[in-house]
C-alpha cells in the first residue's frame, strides 16, 4: 500500500462510526400543561434534563414549549412517530386499551402521591403487564397525582342526593363512571377546555385536584370542594418514547436512563404533586372555597358505587390477569384498607 493510499484509507476511517458507539440522538417531547404548570417545571423539565447528565450528552431531551397535538392523542402522537416522547391520562383514550391502568383511578388510592406513584408503577408493570398495554412505545414512567376533589359552584354536596343533576367536567375512565353512578352528568373534556366551560357555565364543576384549581385559574369559579379519604378518585398517566427512537439509543444510555425513569420517575412527579398541593391549598383557602370533608354518607355511596366499578374491572381484564388482588396489593403498599 502507498503512503497516498494508506493516508486516504485513515481519512475513509475516521470519518466512520466506530463499533459499539450509538451516533448523538435528540428527543423531541411534547408537553401540554402549561410551561409553568408544577410538572413540568418539577418533573419534566428535570427529568429532560437528566436524560443528557447520565448520558454524558450522547442523547437529549427538547421539550417543546408548545404541543404538537391535543392532549387526548398524545399517546398516538408518541407511537406514530409524531413526537419522540410524549405524556398524558390513560383515560383521556377513551377506550379500553389501557384497561390495566384504571386500578390507579379508583377511590381511596391514597393522599401520599409519592407511594400512591411507585405503587401505581410497581404493580401496573408487575401484575397487569403495563409494557403490553403501551405497544409501539418504550413505557419510561407511570404515575398518578394527589387525591383527587369534586369541586363545584352549586352547592355543598352533605348527601348523595347532592348529586343529582351536577354538570361535572371529567377525565373519563372511573370517575365518569361513579360521577354517573352517583347521579350527576359526566361531561368528558381535557384540563386545558375546563376554564372556558367553568367561566361560561356550561358545566358546574369539574374532578380535580388541589393544585389543578390554581393551575388552570379556577378559584374564581368553584365554591365548593368535596375531598375524602384517599382521594374521591385519582387518575393514571403515562411517560412514553417513541419505539424506533428508542431503539437508536445505544443499550448502555438505554440503561442509563431507566434508571432514572420508572420507579425514580414516580418518586420525583409524586414529590412534584404534593408540593404542588400543599402551595394550592392556601390559595384556596385565601379564594374563600368551602373544601369539606366527604360525610359518613357519602363516603358510603362512594364505597358502594366504586365497589361496584372494582368488580367489573377485575372480571373484565380476562384470564390471567387477578385485577382484585392486584387492587389490594396497590392498596397494601399506599396504607389504604377498603
Amino acid at each position: 500500500m502507498t503512503a497516498k493510499t494508506l493516508a486516504a484509507a485513515l481519512a475513509l476511517s475516521l470519518t466512520l462510526p466506530l463499533p459499539g458507539l450509538a451516533a448523538d440522538v435528540e428527543l423531541v417531547l411534547s408537553s401540554w400543561l402549561p410551561p409553568r404548570h408544577p410538572i413540568v417545571v418539577n418533573a419534566i423539565r428535570p427529568w429532560a434534563e437528566e436524560v443528557e447528565a447520565v448520558t454524558e450528552g450522547r442523547v437529549s431531551v427538547r421539550v417543546l414549549g408548545k404541543a404538537a397535538g391535543s392532549p387526548p392523542a398524545h399517546f398516538d402522537m408518541a407511537r406514530d412517530g409524531v413526537a419522540d416522547i410524549t405524556y398524558g391520562l390513560h383515560s383521556f383514550s377513551q377506550d379500553d386499551r389501557f384497561k390495566g391502568s384504571q386500578i390507579g383511578q379508583f377511590s381511596f388510592i391514597g393522599d401520599d402521591a409519592v407511594s400512591a406513584s411507585e405503587a401505581f408503577w410497581t404493580v401496573y408493570t408487575e401484575d397487569l403487564g403495563a409494557q403490553a398495554e403501551h405497544a409501539g412505545t418504550r413505557l419510561l414512567g407511570l404515575f398518578v397525582h394527589g387525591p383527587g376533589l369534586i369541586h363545584n359552584n352549586v352547592r355543598r354536596i352533605e348527601t348523595p342526593a347532592d348529586f343529582a343533576g351536577l354538570k361535572i367536567r371529567v377525565p373519563g375512565g372511573y370517575i365518569a363512571e361513579l360521577t354517573a353512578a352517583l347521579g350527576a352528568d359526566a361531561l368528558f373534556m381535557s384540563s386545558p377546555e375546563v376554564y372556558e366551560k367553568l367561566s361560561r357555565g356550561v358545566i358546574d364543576g369539574v374532578a380535580f385536584t388541589y393544585e389543578a384549581l390554581t393551575a388552570f385559574n379556577l378559584t374564581d369559579y368553584v365554591k365548593f370542594s368535596l375531598k375524602a379519604p384517599g382521594g374521591v378518585y385519582n387518575t393514571t398517566w403515562f411517560l412514553v418514547a417513541n419505539e424506533a427512537r428508542w431503539a437508536e439509543i445505544s443499550q448502555q444510555d438505554q440503561a442509563a436512563i431507566e434508571a432514572i425513569s420508572g420507579l425514580a420517575f414516580a418518586r420525583r412527579v409524586g414529590e412534584a404533586w404534593n408540593g404542588a398541593d400543599a402551595a394550592a391549598v392556601s390559595e384556596i383557602e385565601a379564594a374563600g372555597i368551602d373544601v369539606h370533608p366527604a360525610s359518613d354518607a357519602v363516603v358510603a355511596a362512594i364505597r358502594e358505587k366504586g365497589a361496584a366499578l372494582e368488580q367489573a374491572w377485575a372480571a373484565g381484564l380476562g384470564e390471567g390477569r387477578d385485577g382484585a388482588a392486584a387492587l389490594a396489593r396497590l392498596r397494601g403498599m399506599t396504607g389504604v384498607s377498603n
